[in-house]
């Protein structure tokens, strides 16, 4: 996985979160009620600041690109994305419950990443290689 890799995953998992965020808005407003609108904008929302994420991952993978934990901090914001997000929006869509007991496994993916980007960084002197 390299900068590119991250680069693109981001970009791609916020274009989704705006084709998805605007469906459960204008497709699903007279579907789900309040509450299960509420947990699949919850899902939309971290996509979002988890896409932001990776791009952010990518970045700090192209300025230290031998470190290791920022590649692991990407791989578990992208699979927080996936299990958090994608479970809120599986549980809203059919209503079964086996799919919301799955979530807190994507949100405690969601902080491995940002405890290894924040040890990552902590380890990194902060002043890029010159090319």
């Amino acid at each position: 996985m390299n900068t590119k890799f991250f680069l693109l995953a981001g970009c791609i998992t916020a274009l989704l979160a705006v084709v998805i965020g605007a469906f459960g808005a204008h497709g699903l407003e007279n579907i789900l009620d309040n509450k299960m609108q509420a947990i699949y904008e919850t899902g939309v929302n971290y996509q979002f600041y988890h896409s932001f994420a990776l791009i952010i991952t990518g970045i700090l993978i192209y300025l230290w690109p031998d470190t290791k934990s920022f590649r692991m901090a990407g791989m578990s914001f992208l699979l927080g994305i996936i299990i958090f997000s994608g479970s809120l929006y599986l549980y809203t869509l059919t209503n079964n419950k086996v799919f919301g007991m799955v979530t807190p496994l994507g949100g405690l993916s969601f902080l491995l990443g940002w405890i290894l980007l924040a040890i990552s960084l902590w380890k990194q002197d902060l002043h890029p290689p010159l090319s």
